[in-house]
């Protein structure tokens, strides 16, 4: 990141403490901040790069006046349930909910959104300043079952890079330049660990051996192919799916493997791609025989990370 990019972000993030501050921290408003609500279009691109459905439970966090639950509610069945430490806003959402006629979908709570209870979200939404994101990153992990999307407007998680970012344009926007960010980041499954499978790869029956790390949604490792080492990159989870390349030497020619299957519990069903020495599309279903422990951490102040450290034990 340039120093001219650090310094744009570092202005706007300054703005953003004076529009927001003292609406999330601490459970307390300053009656002065004003309430800055979130473009039509940006709720529409909200609710469209997560695709929200009449089967998804959406909870909003800072839901303001609530017009991304409403117009969840309107356009698509969704349920669920919005906070904002404002009361006279979350007055100002339940009379338009009834006036809508979504009061049956969808409730507003004056809540302080860290004690608030997320764990029922498909899908959660939230405008907030990046350290508040920061903040709540390992409640999300802890609490949100894998394949929830989380979608934040204009600020980002640091070091947990989003799965999908789109730009939407923002003529009148009060802060910045004139577009907003919309991250989505998918909650993904823990497939850290160890684990064993046999393939009939080449015409001959081989054990495969892989040690998994996993930082957020990322995952490298080691593996081990019938007694030689092989190589693993391109790992990736996406909620419950995970997908990988391998490439280990048949012979003395390499054959690349890509992998991709689901995770539920300590196996993973699905198939494989062989590719070179033999080429060849089959089944493929592996085991985990020891549990290992996502990262978390990264990204977050040596403070935060023994917090978390702690939290865990």
């Amino acid at each position: 990141m340039s120093s001219r990019t650090c310094a744009l972000r570092m202005s706007v993030v300054a703005l953003m403490v004076l529009l927001f501050a003292g609406r999330y921290a601490g459970g307390a408003r300053a009656a002065d901040v004003p309430y800055v609500p979130t473009p039509w279009n940006v709720v529409d691109a909200m609710l469209g790069i997560a695709r929200v459905g009449a089967g998804d439970f959406l909870i909003d966090l800072g839901s303001g006046d609530g017009r991304i639950l409403i117009t969840a509610a309107k356009r698509y069945g969704t349920r669920g349930f919005g906070v904002d430490i404002d009361g006279a806003l979350v007055s100002d959402a339940k009379r338009e909910a009834n006036r809508q006629g979504v009061s049956d979908k969808v409730e507003f709570h004056e809540r302080n959104l860290f004690i608030t209870d997320i764990g029922k979200a498909t899908v959660l939404t939230m405008y907030l300043l990046p350290r508040v994101n920061l903040q709540l990153r390992p409640r999300l992990f802890a609490e949100l079952k894998p394949g929830t999307r989380v979608v934040s407007h204009d600020f980002d998680m640091e070091a947990w890079q989003p799965d999908d970012k789109i730009r939407i344009a923002v003529p009148d926007k009060p802060y910045g330049a004139p577009s907003s960010d919309v991250f989505l980041w998918i909650v993904p499954a823990d497939a850290s660990g160890r684990w064993q499978w046999r393939l009939e790869a080449g015409g001959v029956p081989r054990d495969y051996d892989l040690t998994l790390e996993q930082t957020f949604q990322q995952l490298q490792g080691k593996s081990v192919v019938a007694g030689a080492n092989a190589r693993i990159g391109n790992g990736r989870m996406r909620g419950e799916n995970i997908s990988f390349v391998l490439v280990a030497d048949f012979g003395g020619r390499p054959v690349r493997h890509e992998f991709s299957g689901r995770l539920s519990g300590d196996t993973i069903t699905g198939g494989v791609a062989l590719q070179g020495h033999a080429s060849a599309k089959m089944e493929w279903q592996a085991r985990r025989s020891a549990r290992g422990k996502i990262n978390l951490g990264a990204g977050l102040p040596a403070s935060e990370q023994r917090m978390l450290i702690a939290e865990e034990r």
